[in-house]
């Protein structure tokens, strides 16, 4: 259907140690896993900050290339991202939408249920420009439950369902000019693409890539050409869509693991993406051809 997209090199750049694996905390959705890497963030200064969902943990990359504990509670923290005043907004599977203090470390609720119900399991989360927060909201839905949801954020924690009965929401991405919202569909291995109005609220939702194989789209971004990331969960690649949806770069696991789970630019040209690697527990990274879409936390 389309040329074969060029290859792009990952390398390994850390690996979550030995004493740093989760005993007596995991939570049955993870089975007997130690760790589960997700939801990078890169904060103005550089740091990278990323999840441990079982492990309730918000860990961060020191220079060297070690990996400490920045924030350990109780919940199952997924997405994660960093607004323009250095606060770090999480997408908690357990408590909903969490919003911490970089300094003092404080965590508190920011949002926790929407249409007169708690929430169901949020996964991912994007902030716009403007402050708002779109986010998914997973639960246990699939093809046979497509009780997903994607909600919309006011600043101040008001939030609106303007997506429902989506098997599985997980990763979700806005295009440089807010027009577009990207959302990653896993149990039909699908990336969904709603217009986005000038209220906020979305339209003409449809299907925008199908991909194949096992697992689905996990986590995304977008660069300055409106490109879409996609990390494709159990399939061990990630891929680089243009606007049009035509694929134009692949990068394969580099580690063995198969569980690229979510990507964020940093770096000091803003093109360098890095990847959590689920399975071993590795932050990946790869040199972009085009610099990303930067975040509120990069102005």
């Amino acid at each position: 259907m389309f040329a074969p997209p060029a290859l792009i090199e990952l390398r390994q750049i850390a690996r979550l140690p030995e004493h740093l694996h989760v005993t007596g905390r995991v939570s049955g959705r993870y089975g007997t896993r130690k760790f589960y890497l997700e939801g990078p963030a890169v904060a103005r200064d550089g740091t990278l900050f990323f999840t441990d969902v079982p492990g309730g943990r918000i860990l961060r990359l020191l220079p060297g290339g070690e990996i400490e504990v920045f924030v350990e509670y109780e919940g199952e923290p997924n997405g994660m991202k960093i607004a323009r005043d250095g606060r770090m907004f999480i997408a908690d599977n357990q408590n909903g939408i969490l919003v911490i203090d970089p300094v003092s470390k404080a965590i508190s609720p920011y949002c926790v249920r929407v249409a007169n119900e708690r929430l169901r399991g949020p996964n991912d989360l994007v902030i716009a420009d403007n402050g708002d927060i779109y986010f998914t909201d997973q639960g246990n839905s699939d093809i046979t439950r497509p009780t997903g949801r994607v909600v919309l954020v006011r600043e101040g924690g008001r939030g609106e369902v303007i997506l429902q009965n989506i098997p599985s929401p997980n990763g979700i991405a806005l295009s440089v000019d807010r027009t577009w919202l990207y959302v990653a569909v896993t149990r039909t291995n699908q990336v969904w693409r709603a217009q986005v109005l000038p209220d906020g609220r979305v339209d003409r939702t449809g299907t925008y890539i199908q991909l194949s194989g096992g697992g689905g789209p996990d986590g995304m971004a977008v660069d300055s050409r409106n490109n879409l990331i996609v990390a494709h969960s159990s399939f061990g690649a990630i891929w680089v869509f243009d606007p049009k949806g035509e694929p134009l770069y692949r990068a394969n696991t580099c580690t063995g693991g198969l569980g690229i789970s979510n990507v964020s630019f940093g770096g000091p040209e803003h093109r360098t993406l890095y990847v959590t690697e689920s399975v071993t527990g590795s932050i990946l990274t790869m040199e972009m051809p085009y610099p990303g879409h930067k975040l509120p936390s990069h102005p």
